[in-house]
């Protein structure tokens, strides 16, 4: 009777996803991710080959993929993660269930009634973005009152918390454009949502966390994460994002390669030398994306400014996209998971098949732009994100919905 009491213990149960800001959201931005790469990749499929026959949805679907992916794919992660961490930084109380339910609800309602409104039903397009906004506007709220009681003025939490207003006045935007059908609003909020909100907290989060990571695990490792990096990244992602909107395109190297030394300098500075552990490794690896990104930037902006032409099209934003935040999400989440599991700090062969196989996405979706039949690689990567998330999905599934293995609470 002991042995069956205990292990039912560790059956899947939905009340787990209240122990922790994170189960919830974690599990919520997963369930996002798969939903929404699975219709951008059958919605491809049916753009190439005519398989289905859809009916052009009330959102260009190239301007809906990018919506979903920046507003409703990854902030259910980014909230998850700084609701975690933001008491913890600031020596405050934990939050409890009534502060982050509500975020994660409304954040699953909406993109469940976005991505359904797209199949011909404009309303739930309005209702699924309305809703995404009350979990936006719950979620930064906390945020802002935590900060408000922090006595120490933490800068990196002060970084995250200006991403996530300039986040909020980018799905304002969108929401103005469904009701004005302004292009220029829409146009705004793309770009507001790469380099005013995504790009900056995840450069703010690696920027205090990685070498902290780093520092508990390699022997002999040297902590850098001067704040002056916070604010010349913060100028120069903003000088990037200004000249985006005025359509600048040819001056975007004047941002982009000065971006590109700090981050190179960054990178160069906080790699931890000799044998470090994969789960270690793979935060570094997925970040080198970002160098290599705004390269590629740098590169078409020269370009343009000689003789007109994108030579690389939309390859820098998909190096940035998928190699660098779809790599970190993989790194990142499977850290904070494993270890407020109470599990061993490791990569495992799930997480592994996920990084390596995004790895091999991000390339085939940057060459896409150059290659012969650009569909068609557009399309196959966006399979091979499905089939590198599904496994991931599946087993953080299992283990938001169950107790930690060592015993304890959250």
């Amino acid at each position: 009777m002991d042995i069956l009491r205990n292990s039912s213990t560790y059956l899947p149960s939905v009340g787990q996803l209240a122990a922790a800001p994170h189960r919830l959201l974690f599990l919520v931005g997963a369930l996002n991710v798969l939903a929404a790469m699975a219709w951008w990749a059958v919605w491809l499929v049916d753009a190439r080959w005519n398989v289905f026959g859809f009916a052009p949805p009330p959102v260009h679907p190239g301007w809906a993929h990018a919506f979903v992916m920046q507003y409703q794919v990854l902030p259910p992660f980014i909230f998850g993660f700084l609701l975690t961490v933001f008491p913890r930084w600031m020596s405050l109380t934990e939050l409890t269930r009534w502060h982050y339910l509500p975020v994660g609800a409304g954040l699953l309602s909406g993109q469940l009634a976005f991505l359904t409104g797209l199949a011909g039903f404009p309303v739930l397009i309005h209702t699924g973005v309305i809703a995404t906004l009350a979990g936006w506007l719950a979620a930064l709220a906390i945020l802002m009152h935590l900060l408000w009681q922090d006595r120490g003025r933490t800068w990196h939490a002060v970084s995250c918390v200006l991403a996530l207003t300039l986040g909020l006045a980018g799905l304002g935007l969108f929401v103005f454009y469904l009701h004005s059908g302004d292009a220029r609003l829409l146009f705004a909020s793309i770009k507001i949502g790469s380099f005013g909100l995504l790009l900056p907290i995840y450069v703010t989060v690696a920027h205090r966390m990685f070498p902290f990571f780093a520092g508990n695990l390699c022997v002999g490792y040297v902590v850098w994460r001067p704040l002056w990096f916070l604010g010349a990244f913060w100028a120069l992602a903003l000088a990037h994002l200004a000249l985006e909107l005025r359509h600048a395109y040819a001056w975007l190297w004047l941002a982009d390669v000065p971006l590109l030394a700090l981050c190179s300098l960054w990178l160069w500075r906080t790699w931890p030398r000799g044998n470090i552990p994969p789960l270690l490794r793979v935060l570094f690896l997925g970040y080198a994306w970002l160098p290599l990104a705004l390269a590629l930037y740098a590169l078409q902006s020269i370009r343009y400014l000689l003789d007109g032409h994108f030579i690389l099209g939309r390859g820098p934003a998909h190096a940035l996209f998928i190699g660098f935040f779809g790599s970190l999400l993989v790194a990142m989440v499977t850290r904070v998971t494993q270890g407020h599991s109470g599990r061993p700090l490791e990569l495992g062969r799930v997480a592994a098949f996920a990084f390596v196989l995004i790895q091999v996405v991000a390339a085939v979706r940057v060459a896409a732009e150059v290659l012969p039949d650009a569909p068609l690689w557009q399309a196959l990567a966006a399979a091979g994100w499905v089939i590198a998330f599904l496994p991931w999905v599946l087993r953080s599934a299992w283990i938001y919905l169950t107790p930690r293995s060592d015993g304890r609470a959250g």
